[in-house]
């Protein structure tokens, strides 16, 4: 197989430039004016706001939108007033952040790369990093926490969001295509590993991302082992078009960790 960040890159090129997927409709002039004037929210999982209190005050501190661009997001927290980096994999997601900011005369910073490599920023960064749900798409997530604790600074904050292990277990298309809910793979499950050849090909040949699930052992316990300390979680659910697991359980979740003062 090619490599992951190359596939997936051009994976979600792909999926921004379809104007239906629901991640790269750019937010609007009426969201941006509100956030300027203090009135925001932006969220790390699907549906649920992650807690104001979670970000304290964002006017001029340094943030990184870690895998998060496509128009919505960092657009928001830059009209919030926080000096935005938006790092993302996909330089269509880049563009759709981009598009915002000029439309909306925001000052933002925005850099191509992989989410596992932050090898370009120097230590002590940034006050901010913001991670939604993205770390699927990487074959080994403790890169991630590793680079996140390196580039922040003491006491800077992650907030990160995350899909539920569990979420892997279903063959979701087998699902979509009115198979029953069964739980059919190991955990913690890769694209490569648990999908034939066919498979594979045909989601390449889709324009689809390759993904991975990972244990909350590398998602809680990696931060952990980082460096952090954990000072904030909750559940999240998609809605019931999603996936029938909503009706079941939460399929998603966010941290908040802290790297300790000097």
């Amino acid at each position: 197989m090619s490599d992951i960040v190359t596939l997936n890159r051009e994976a979600w090129n792909n999926q921004s430039r379809d104007a239906t997927s629901p991640w790269v409709q750019p937010v609007s002039a009426a969201v941006i004016a509100r956030a300027r004037a203090g009135d925001w929210e932006v969220i790390l999982t699907p549906t649920l706001p992650v807690p104001a209190a979670w970000f304290g005050d964002v006017a001029d501190k340094s943030l990184l939108g870690l895998a998060s661009g496509g128009g919505q997001q960092m657009p928001v927290l830059a009209a919030a007033g926080a000096r935005v980096t938006s790092f993302d994999n996909s330089p269509e997601q880049l563009s759709r952040d981009r598009d915002v900011a000029e439309r909306e005369g925001l000052e933002m910073r925005f850099e191509q790369g992989d989410m596992a490599d932050l090898s370009r920023f120097p230590d002590n960064s940034f006050d901010l990093i913001f991670h939604p749900v993205s770390n699927v798409f990487c074959e080994d997530i403790l890169p991630v926490w590793q680079g996140c604790y390196r580039v922040l600074r003491p006491g800077g904050r992650l907030l990160s969001g995350f899909m539920n292990p569990c979420f892997y277990l279903f063959d979701h298309e087998a699902m979509e295509a009115g198979a029953a809910m069964e739980v059919r793979f190991p955990l913690p499950y890769s694209d490569p590993e648990h999908l034939s050849t066919e498979q594979i090909q045909a989601r390449i040949a889709d324009g689809e991302a390759i993904e991975f699930s990972h244990s909350l052992d590398t998602q809680i316990g990696g931060q952990l082992e980082a460096g952090f300390t954990l000072n904030g979680f909750y559940e999240d659910r998609w809605d019931d078009e999603a996936t029938p697991l909503n009706g079941f359980m939460p399929t998603s979740m966010a941290t908040l960790a802290v790297k300790p003062p000097a």
